[in-house]
């Protein structure tokens, strides 16, 4: 009863941190950078520098307080330049654990977080593409692949629900399948499960939540244009593909 209560505090501790993080970002962060950086390109690796640290730093809070703890598996296969990384999302935190094992990434985040005061500064600085621009946003990750640029994105492009049934939208496929780019997929569980969607922050899981992150190996595009197979044929192919894995590997993994 005792370590649920400290939990419930600590989490709320932890986002108050993170949400007094992102506000200062933007006031003291973000105008140093411009002063500092003219050239864009090295102003955005900075601030992806910083983001990618604070991230790392929030994840450890939540472990050092005892609200989570974490096992990696092929983390190395992160470490390699211009990966198109697809990762399931069962939980609030999916992002930044993923941010915080790469140094220098972007990433396409939801258009609500681009507004959200206490993430709008880290989405900004970073220049994280938000979901909400349609065809501009598959170009923008074009553009950003081609750069040699880690680009994350989560296909489901909300929570996975408590069910487990995954559903993914097509703009990441989309992406691998225009850009002829091998997919690195990542597979994250949460047992027990929190942070879900539709599940309120403190409502917390009986014990400390025990997250698994295993990066598979690269998952390449070309069977799925072979026999000369037109692109959005190909996305839909490899859109399936992606589900099937997905549901089956996070459900292997579940308890």
């Amino acid at each position: 009863m005792l370590d649920r209560a400290w939990r419930i505090v600590a989490t709320g501790f932890c986002f108050f941190v993170f949400g007094s993080a992102g506000v200062l970002l933007g006031l003291f962060c973000v105008p140093v950078l411009l002063l500092f950086f003219r050239d864009e390109g090295r102003r955005l690796r900075a601030s992806r520098f910083i983001v990618h640290h604070f991230f790392r730093f929030f994840i450890g809070l939540m472990n050092f307080v005892g609200v989570l703890d974490y096992e990696l598996h092929g983390i190395e296969r992160l470490q390699r330049p211009g990966l198109l990384v697809l990762a399931n999302h069962p939980t609030l935190i999916d992002v930044v654990f993923i941010i915080s094992l790469i140094p220098q990434s972007g990433c396409v985040v939801k258009s609500a977080l681009a507004r959200n005061p206490f993430t709008r500064a880290p989405v900004k600085a970073a220049g994280y593409i938000t979901n909400d621009a349609g065809l501009a946003m598959v170009d923008d990750c074009r553009t950003a692949l081609a750069g040699q640029e880690t680009l994350v994105i989560f296909p489901e492009g909300t929570r996975t629900p408590l069910s487990g049934e995954v559903e993914l939208q097509r703009g990441a496929a989309n992406v691998a399948i225009r850009c002829r780019k091998a997919v690195t997929p990542v597979v994250i569980t949460c047992n027990p499960r929190g942070l879900a969607k539709s599940q309120k922050w403190y409502r917390v899981p009986p014990k400390r939540m025990h997250f698994v992150i295993r990066v598979h190996e690269d998952l390449q595009v070309d069977p799925f244009l072979e026999s000369g197979a037109a692109e959005p044929v190909a996305v839909r192919r490899l859109n399936e593909h992606l589900r099937s894995f997905f549901e089956q590997e996070s459900g292997r993994a579940a308890p």
